[in-house]
C-alpha cells in the first residue's frame, strides 16, 4: 500500500489531493515530503469569513509538520492561495489540516497533546524530534478547544481546596467536580483569597450555583463565608483529610513542648525519634516504629494522652448514622476539654463550632466521592514535579487542565495514539 493510499484512508481533505512523495536524507534525520495540491475546480476559502471565492494569486510553498511515520519526520508541502473575498478583501485561504499560521498540522498537534498527558513536555519533544514550544502550543490548543466545548450543566457536587506552587506561601485555589459519575478539575484561580473563590462562582454562573447540592472544603474561614453567602442552599461538608490534619499538628505541638520540658529537667529524652510513630496510623507503622510506640505507651506522658485522644477520634468516621456520630462527637469533645492539653482543647472547640458541617459528611458519604479532592491534589503535585515546577501561572493552568480537567476532544477519523 502506498503512502498516499494510507493518508487518503486516515487523513482525507475535501477539495485537496496528495501529490508526489519525496525522500530527504539530511545528516540529522530522515524526512518525507508529501505534496498537497488543490483539486481542479475547487475554490479557495477565505480564512476570515469562511466563504469560498475566486483565487487571487499563489504564495510560496510552506511546510506543515505531520505525525511521524515509522520514526520518520513527515511534512506536508503546499503553496497557499490567496482568495479575493467579496466581504473581506484579499485574504490567505483556509486549509483544513492547519489553523492560522501554525506550522504544525492540527492532527500532529493533537498527537503531541495526547502524549503530553503520559510524558513530560520535554520528553515528548525529544522523542518526536520537535521543540518544547511546539509541544506547549499543542497542549494550549487542546486545552482551549476542550474548555470551549466542555459541558458544565450536570455539576451537583464540588470540592474546594488549595495547593502551594511557589516558595513564599504562594497558593492556587482549585475547584473540582466530585460527583460519583464524573470527577474532574473545574477551575483554577491564583492566590487563596475570598476574591479568588468569588471569581469562580461568578464564572460558574448563578444558575449553575443554585443546582449545587454538595460542597466539600476545609475549615478555612474565608472559604466558609463565601460558600455560605453564594451557595448557602448546598450541603457544606468538611473534608476528612483536613480535619485529621489538625490532629497531627496538635500532637506535634504537644510533643515538642513536652520534649523541651523534659530536657530542661534533665530527664532522658523518651520522645526522641517518635514523631512518625505518633502521626501514622497503627496499621502503617514499621516494625521498628511499633516497638517505639509500645515503649511510649508504657510511659505516662502528655504526648501519649494526646495520641490516644486522636486514635479514639478515628472511630468517629466509622459511624453510619449522623445522630450516633453526633453523640460520639459531643462525648469526645467533653473528655478532651478536661484533658488540660491546650492544642487538643483547641481542636475540640473547633469541632464544636463546625459540628453540623462535620455531620454532613455522614449524610452524603454514599452520594459523592469525598476522597476525590485529595486524590486530585496528588495528581496536581505530580504534574508540577514532572516539569520541575512552573514559574508561569498561565502555563501551569494549561498543564493542570490538560492533565486532570477531563476535557473533551474533537471526533476524528483516526487516532494515532
Amino acid at each position: 500500500m502506498q503512502i498516499k493510499s494510507i493518508l487518503n484512508r486516515v487523513q482525507l481533505h475535501s477539495g485537496f489531493a496528495y501529490g508526489a512523495v519525496r525522500w530527504r536524507d539530511p545528516q540529522t534525520r530522515m524526512i518525507l515530503d508529501i505534496e498537497i495540491r488543490p483539486r481542479k475546480g475547487s475554490r479557495p476559502v477565505c480564512s476570515k469569513c469562511g466563504r469560498p471565492g475566486p483565487g487571487y494569486d499563489t504564495l510560496r510553498g510552506r511546510r506543515f509538520e505531520f505525525v511521524p511515520l515509522w520514526g520518520l519526520t513527515v511534512f506536508f508541502l503546499y503553496a497557499l492561495r490567496r482568495v479575493d473575498c467579496v466581504t473581506c478583501g484579499v485574504k490567505v485561504e483556509r486549509v483544513p489540516w492547519a489553523e492560522g499560521k501554525n506550522h504544525l498540522t492540527t492532527t500532529y498537534a493533537w498527537f503531541l497533546a495526547r502524549w503530553a498527558r503520559r510524558l513530560s513536555w520535554k520528553e515528548v519533544a525529544e522523542v518526536f524530534h520537535t521543540t518544547w514550544d511546539s509541544v506547549y502550543r499543542a497542549v494550549a490548543m487542546a486545552v482551549a478547544w476542550g474548555l470551549a466545548h466542555r459541558n458544565l450543566d450536570g455539576v451537583t457536587a464540588i470540592g474546594i481546596d488549595e495547593i502551594a506552587w511557589k516558595k513564599g506561601h504562594k497558593y492556587l485555589t482549585l475547584v473540582y467536580q466530585v460527583d460519583a459519575g464524573c470527577k474532574r478539575l473545574l477551575w483554577i484561580g491564583q492566590e487563596r483569597t475570598q476574591k479568588t473563590l468569588r471569581k469562580f462562582f461568578k464564572e460558574f454562573g448563578e444558575e449553575r450555583t443554585k443546582k449545587l447540592r454538595f460542597i466539600c472544603s476545609d475549615m478555612w474561614k474565608p472559604y466558609l463565608r463565601v460558600v455560605a453567602e453564594l451557595a448557602g442552599e448546598a450541603m457544606h461538608i468538611l473534608d476528612r483529610f483536613h480535619v485529621m490534619g489538625h490532629f497531627g499538628k496538635a500532637i506535634d505541638k504537644v510533643r515538642a513542648t513536652e520534649a523541651r520540658e523534659l530536657k530542661a529537667k534533665g530527664k532522658e529524652p523518651a520522645l526522641t525519634g517518635s514523631r512518625w510513630c505518633l502521626l501514622k496510623r497503627p496499621e502503617n507503622l514499621t516494625d521498628k516504629q511499633v516497638v517505639k510506640l509500645e515503649e511510649l505507651l508504657a510511659i505516662n506522658l502528655k504526648t501519649v494522652r494526646a495520641y490516644l485522644l486522636k486514635e479514639d477520634f478515628r472511630a468517629f468516621w466509622g459511624y453510619r448514622s449522623p445522630a450516633w456520630a453526633g453523640k460520639f462527637l459531643d462525648d469526645w469533645c467533653r473528655r478532651t476539654m478536661r484533658s488540660r492539653l491546650k492544642p487538643m482543647k483547641k481542636i475540640a472547640k473547633m469541632l464544636r463550632v463546625h459540628r453540623e458541617h462535620l455531620l454532613n459528611w455522614f449524610r452524603c458519604r454514599d452520594r459523592i466521592a469525598l476522597g476525590a479532592v485529595e486524590g486530585f491534589n496528588n495528581k496536581v503535585k505530580v504534574t508540577t514535579r514532572k516539569s520541575y515546577g512552573f514559574r508561569n501561572f498561565d502555563m501551569l493552568k494549561i498543564a493542570l487542565y490538560h492533565t486532570v480537567g477531563k476535557l473533551p476532544e474533537p471526533e476524528s477519523t483516526h487516532k494515532f495514539c
